[in-house]
């Protein structure tokens, strides 16, 4: 059974875990057992980056082995990639950063997306195109936490995934944000692990990613006291 994830442009990406792992993958044969090991630890949304010649095929093979995973295409810069992505089984779209052209074709992709921005003046645009979610890429780059905290209160309608220079000391700070659903990030598939086909250390950091959310709450049920 394929993992909760509605199929219209409306369903949200930003709520299926607190961090959605960036995943390159050089081998296409590689791309189950890593999905198999980030799913069992939690994570079940498995952005595949189109940044090699392997990461269409490995989409494909994680659709159609992995059911479980809901599996997406990163790294989308034009409408021809939101094509081949959708027809290799993408169920959602990520790109580093917009444009017209390319922001129709993932309107009417029919799954979800989440176009890049890093700067107030390309949230109101997409605002103002009636997309309230998106990824803020380069995060740490482009102000991190306090960039996205001031766009908290002009903007309280974007909601964001930060992605971008996140790992597993700085991802609950931005998880603690009102505007943030979730963050990207690529820790849990340290290229040694990867290299050595080590799934088990994947698994296990996928786990402790997959927890962050709950030890945000747990820090704010702490200072609420």
């Amino acid at each position: 059974m394929s993992s909760p994830l509605p199929s219209s442009p409306s369903s949200s990406v930003l709520d299926l875990a607190p961090v959605v792992p960036v995943v390159v993958v050089e081998d296409a044969a590689d791309a189950v057992p890593l999905a198999r090991a980030l799913v069992a630890g939690g994570l079940p949304a498995v952005e595949v980056t189109l940044r090699t010649p392997a990461a269409l095929e490995a989409v494909r093979r994680i659709a159609v082995e992995v059911p479980e995973a809901v599996v997406g295409a990163g790294t989308v810069i034009t409408p021809e990639q939101v094509g081949e992505a959708v027809a290799a089984g993408a169920r959602f779209l990520v790109s580093p950063g917009w444009t017209d052209a390319l922001l129709e074709a993932m309107r009417t992709s029919g799954v979800p997306f989440l176009p890049g921005v890093s700067t107030a003046s390309e949230v109101v645009a997409l605002l103002e195109r009636g997309v309230r979610e998106m990824k803020f890429f380069p995060a740490r780059a482009a102000g991190g936490t306090a960039y996205l905290k001031s766009l908290a209160g002009p903007l309280p309608q974007a909601r964001f995934c930060p992605t971008g220079g996140i790992g597993p000391d700085s991802a609950p700070d931005y998880l603690a944000l009102p505007n943030v659903g979730c963050v990207g990030g690529s820790w849990m598939l340290p290229a040694d692990a990867v290299a050595a086909r080590d799934w088990a250390r994947v698994e296990a950091l996928a786990r402790e990613a997959a927890g962050l959310r709950a030890r945000v709450c747990r820090s704010d049920h702490v200072a609420g006291n």
